[in-house]
């Protein structure tokens, strides 16, 4: 008696679950994640998002259990692969560009990864849905570029520096806002490029 009552909440949010539209299952993952960039992850509450939302709690918690389930899918939804397409014909070309793209979203996507702090290192469905939505994509997508680059014959695979490109890419996005005070802009990420990246691979 008691396990089947137990399991009756479930298939009732399960039911309960598919009324949501898409559109407005988006809105919610949205609103979620801009709370997050504003306030830091900790501050966000499944009431402020019924509130921003115009919702009500209960119909958050029947889609997602708990805050970090939440912010997970949210993550998830917002999945973009910003570098995939690029080719210019050239490595130098490519990653000027793939640099000029990152500096353009660098202010929502290092926001958001500085909002979640210390949650990260303790959530682990939040860190591994941090790194598929903003990290792993665009890390596959910069090494088809270099891969690219190595097969032209631009550049040796052999070249040492080809391993550090996207923690060099990377790292600058998220350190500027600590060392500066701002956020890695599109001029100053091709600047960064052609200072430090292109010469360690032999490339002007």
């Amino acid at each position: 008696m008691t396990s089947q009552a137990a399991d009756r909440p479930e298939t009732v949010g399960a039911s309960r679950r598919s009324k949501i539209t898409p559109e407005r299952e988006q809105e919610f993952l949205d609103a979620v994640l801009e709370q997050v960039r504003e306030c830091g992850y900790e501050a966000v509450t499944m009431e402020g998002i019924a509130a921003s939302t115009r919702c009500s709690k209960s119909t958050l918690y029947r889609q997602w259990k708990t805050k970090p389930q939440f912010v997970a899918a949210a993550l998830r939804s917002h999945r973009r692969v910003r570098f995939a397409g690029i080719d210019t014909g050239s490595l130098a070309g490519d990653l000027r560009r793939a640099a000029r793209v990152a500096g353009e979203w660098s202010g929502k996507d290092t926001s958001l990864l500085q909002a979640f702090g210390h949650a990260i290192t303790q959530d682990p469905e939040l860190r591994t849905a941090l790194r598929e939505a903003l990290v792993e994509p665009e890390i596959a997508a910069l090494r088809e570029i270099l891969r690219r680059g190595v097969e032209r014959g631009e550049v040796d695979a052999g070249n040492p520096a080809l391993e550090y490109v996207p923690a060099q890419m990377f790292g600058v996005l998220r350190i500027r806002p600590v060392l500066e005070g701002e956020y890695a802009d599109p001029d100053y990420m091709v600047r960064f490029v052609e200072a430090a990246v292109l010469p360690a691979l032999g490339l002007t």
